[in-house]
């Protein structure tokens, strides 16, 4: 099976020969497409490609009508919301993520950046501590169980909303459950977000949710942009001139936040959370795994257009 690794932001090198070295023994081919500058690059790539690997490069419906062999696409990260699923389904394409491959950088940058802002992004002016402060965890999955066990470790106070675990679980992960948005940010002194960009989610925290928050609170984002509703946001600033947020990924609307608000805004230039030797590394070759046992035995584990 011919497969393409198809990556805008390359894998590290390392990464890549670990990818290669996987399919090749396989008996699979490899062709790669780094680097590239337009859609229409990905688009003439993928004509004879059985399986395809990515990062955040957009695969649209438009993408695989132009790869008929296509069987496979594994997005190499845990969102995937960069792949049309739909179409992805209604073309019989098995569409996969990587989860928990990421997951320790993406949890080890929100403590980065919840310190960065409890220190007031290292300016002269007087910080605070983490030590004792109230964190809430929005969806407690991999990566928001991790957040909150680094964060306990700190001597921070955890509580986690998820409606996917029972409290058993949430208790067993560490953290004490609630049972409504209202409660989990009403009570945090930091509110950590990991839900994924869905219909049920995209402009789902804004105005009501983020004024609930206590006095001095921080609003931490490593998630999606797209769940916050950003005037939502700004207004919430605006009238809380004790609120902050902090993302890695950047607001649409991040230049006038930052003008209207200062030091009380900061977002990373690209999304980090993944940006690690260790993530890049474990990611790729859990794509390329994954993509061999399909084949070998129609493993459809991860899948996630069921």
């Amino acid at each position: 099976m011919k497969v393409l690794l198809a990556t805008q932001k390359p894998f590290a090198a390392k990464a890549v020969e670990g990818i290669v070295s996987i399919l090749t023994e396989a008996g699979h081919t490899v062709e790669k497409l780094e680097n590239y500058t337009s859609q229409e690059a990905l688009t003439a790539a993928v004509s004879d490609a059985e399986a395809l690997i990515i990062r955040s490069d957009k695969v649209t419906g438009e993408v695989m009508s132009a790869a008929p062999k296509l069987k496979i696409v594994v997005r190499a990260g845990a969102g995937f919301d960069n792949v049309d699923l739909a179409a992805a389904t209604a073309r019989n394409i098995v569409v996969m993520n990587t989860p928990g491959q990421n997951s320790n950088a993406v949890a080890e940058l929100a403590l980065g950046l919840m310190i960065f802002m409890a220190r007031t992004q290292f300016t002269p002016a007087t910080g605070s501590e983490l030590q004792g402060k109230r964190l809430g965890v929005q969806a407690y999955g991999n990566v928001g169980r991790l957040v909150g066990q680094k964060a306990s470790a700190l001597g921070m106070e955890i509580s986690a909303l998820d409606p996917f675990l029972t409290d058993e679980q949430i208790v067993a992960g560490g953290a004490r459950p609630v049972h409504s948005l209202e409660e989990l940010y009403a009570n945090s002194d930091y509110l950590s977000i990991h839900i994924p960009a869905l219909p049920s989610t995209i402009k789902s925290i804004g105005y009501d949710l983020i004024t609930k928050m206590p006095k001095g609170a921080t609003l931490v984002n490593t998630a999606r942009k797209e769940v916050i509703d950003e005037d939502g946001l700004f207004r919430a600033l605006e009238d809380r001139p004790d609120l902050k947020y902090v993302a890695d990924v950047m607001p649409d609307i991040y230049d006038e936040l930052t003008k209207h608000f200062g030091h009380r805004v900061f977002a990373t230039p690209k999304k980090m959370g993944a940006q690690t030797a260790e993530a890049n590394v474990n990611a790729g070759l859990a794509a390329a795994r994954q993509i061999v046992d399909f084949f070998a035995t129609g493993n459809r584990k991860f899948q996630v257009n069921k």
